[in-house]
């Protein structure tokens, strides 16, 4: 990893920003699901768990596919990160990122358990499409690195508030680094071998 000193950046891996939200989402929209399911609601059990259903592919798809020619072209335009840059790890990229949604969450969650009471389980799998969804585009991003061969970081200044949007209107370029840098594979999951490598 390479060290801080004048004139170097913070970088976060943009595969583990995106990434972040997927496992909290997924497991909250899976338990107000379960949840859900257990009450007859308005429209019945069946009905419900198959407007889910519903739900759950078209929310993966749209928040996979979401802004991916705005992805495309950061990607293409990548500049090398210096020798100063600072990588941020993986954990601490993923604990900002939770920490500034932790009462989003909470409330899309609250949000969900009610919706039961109208559509069984609906509410629930809506979530966890969107954590599929997230999942997917850390996946896409990561075939992005493995073909060019290089890991993408964006400013950790250049995110908002909540350690979040990695292709926000802020965002004005992404970096790259080898292949081996940091502590996150391609498309952001935890590397298996715990060495960090200078890029």
């Amino acid at each position: 990893m390479a060290r801080g000193g004048r004139g170097g950046q913070g970088l976060a891996r943009v595969a583990v920003v995106v990434r972040a939200g997927a496992a909290p989402l997924g497991w909250l929209g899976v338990c107000a699901a379960g949840v859900g399911v257990l009450v007859p609601g308005l429209t019945g059990r069946l009905v419900g768990v198959l407007a889910g259903a519903t739900l759950f592919v078209a929310t993966a798809a749209v928040v996979a596919v979401s802004r991916r020619r705005r992805y495309t072209a950061l990607a293409r335009s990548a500049a090398r990160a210096g020798r100063n840059d600072v990588l941020q790890d993986r954990a601490v990229s993923v604990r900002v990122w939770r920490r500034g949604h932790r009462w989003w969450l909470l409330l899309a969650f609250a949000a969900a358990l009610g919706s039961a009471f109208a559509v069984p389980a609906a509410g629930g799998l809506l979530l966890a499409g969107a954590g599929a969804g997230l999942r997917l585009k850390a996946a896409w991003l990561g075939r992005l690195e493995r073909t060019a061969d290089a890991l993408l970081w964006v400013r950790v200044d250049w995110l908002d508030g909540r350690g979040g949007r990695p292709a926000g209107t802020a965002v004005r370029a992404w970096r790259s680094t080898g292949i081996a840098a940091g502590d996150a594979a391609p498309g952001g999951a935890r590397r298996r071998t715990a060495a960090l490598v200078r890029h």
